[in-house]
């Protein structure tokens, strides 16, 4: 059974000589739809993992170019809890960027768990700390809700938990002005399931659908503060590595 434990709201403040500025995608058929993130950004992308997991991939790489050409030269936190993090596809995409392949390896600051537990006393004993250290201005957290759907942990104690960690993220976009993305992969149908992205839906401020059709793969902004909300087509991973991963 995971102890339950009251969170506090960070208590200490992040000095940046700069302001970061806003992460963008480019990637054609999508920017007018969402043109970047911006700092305070608190995203869940939700849907097909075949898209998401490329996307995710892309902004682990912008994340480190020149500000002027779009990104925030800044290293990235990658708490990765569905192990599917492919570095080769890192490694190729840092390339066409124009990026030193082993050096963008090294600037994604990546962090593995395997229970709810450890995710939790890692985001709110240790992200704090680990943002100062490596001044990062943007966090991943992929799978955000898998551990949780764990039976051996009774229902009310993850739903409270679980609630705690996504306030605690808030705050910390807010608090830092950094940009922190989850995401949210399907599961089984059950109640527990639907409870907790029930949460992840109303405590983000943007939220991000990809779904997959036979032909192309389309993504959809439900919910975002100030952009119009709309769909756009997504590129397929061979069209997008062709055509669209490179730094225009």
């Amino acid at each position: 059974m995971m102890t339950q434990k009251l969170l506090t709201k960070p208590t200490t403040t992040l000095t940046q000589q700069q302001k970061p500025s806003h992460l963008t995608l480019n990637i054609p058929s999508i920017d007018q739809l969402f043109p970047c993130f911006k700092p305070g950004d608190f995203a869940v992308l939700h849907g097909t993992p075949t898209a998401i997991t490329p996307f995710t991939t892309r902004i682990c790489v912008r994340t480190q170019i020149p500000k002027q050409q779009g990104g925030l030269a800044s290293k990235i936190i990658y708490i990765n809890n569905e192990n599917t993090y492919k570095q080769h596809k890192t490694t190729h995409l840092a390339k066409q960027h124009g990026l030193d392949p082993h050096k963008t390896l090294k600037n994604i600051i990546t962090k593995q768990t395997t229970t709810a537990y450890k995710l939790t006393s890692l985001i709110t004993e240790k992200l704090e700390k680990t943002i100062k250290k490596h001044n990062a201005k943007i966090i991943i957290i992929t799978d955000i809700a898998k551990h949780f759907l764990d039976e051996n942990i009774p229902e009310e104690e993850t739903q409270t938990i679980y609630n705690q960690i996504l306030n605690y993220l808030s705050s910390l976009t807010k608090k830092h002005q950094i940009i922190i993305i989850t995401t949210y992969l399907p599961h089984n149908n059950t109640k527990r399931n639907t409870k907790l992205k029930e949460a992840t839906l109303t405590k983000t401020n943007i939220n991000i659908a990809f779904t997959k059709t036979l032909y192309n793969s389309e993504i959809e902004l439900e919910k975002h503060p100030t952009y119009m909300l709309g769909i756009a087509d997504y590129p397929t991973e061979t069209t997008t590595l062709t055509d669209y991963f490179t730094n225009k």
